[in-house]
């Protein structure tokens, strides 16, 4: 039996790679070079602080995990999810779904290694608008959940508009 791989796979290999070295490098730098944790609450621009924030759950932290066996059991839904992505990125029929499923699965991943490194993941951006009488704060994330954030928005593009006929695999 003769597993055909997509052409797009390269491309979407190239996106795993990279969102997985940029958000780690990040997440390093500001813990460690920098020494965020010393230095927050750090505010950047009048609607964005730099935070530290130890995600225990899933998006959003949702479904918190404080004890070794729901931390490795969310770790694992993350290995089983980018596995079964990993198998559409193979199939891939657009160099954009490609894209998209690379930075889903780089996202999932950088997030996943923080897991399994400190038992949470560390979350360190935070948005935020205020007034003199209110404050809307969004909720605290990194550049794994920007990836996988931004291939989500590519997917759902490609489903309501589709791709171009030129850009699918013949």
């Amino acid at each position: 039996m003769t597993v055909r791989l997509s052409r797009f796979i390269r491309p979407g290999l190239v996106a795993v790679v990279a969102t997985v070295a940029l958000d780690q490098a990040a997440k390093l730098w500001l813990l460690y070079g920098f020494d965020l944790p010393a230095r927050a609450p750090l505010r950047l621009l009048p609607v964005l602080d730099l935070v530290v924030v130890w995600n225990t759950g899933i998006s959003y932290g949702l479904f918190p995990q404080s004890g070794p066996l729901g931390q490795w059991a969310l770790l694992g839904v993350k290995v089983a999810a980018v596995a079964l992505l990993g198998v559409w990125l193979a199939r891939a029929e657009t160099r954009a779904t490609a894209l998209a499923l690379g930075l889903i699965i780089g996202g999932a991943i950088g997030n996943a290694i923080d897991r399994a490194s400190f038992g949470a993941v560390f979350d360190f951006v935070l948005l935020h608008l205020t007034t003199a009488t209110w404050t809307v704060r969004w909720y605290v994330f990194n550049l794994a959940d920007v990836a996988i954030v931004a291939g989500v928005l590519v997917l759902l593009y490609e489903a309501l508009w589709g791709a171009p006929d030129a850009a699918k695999a013949p």
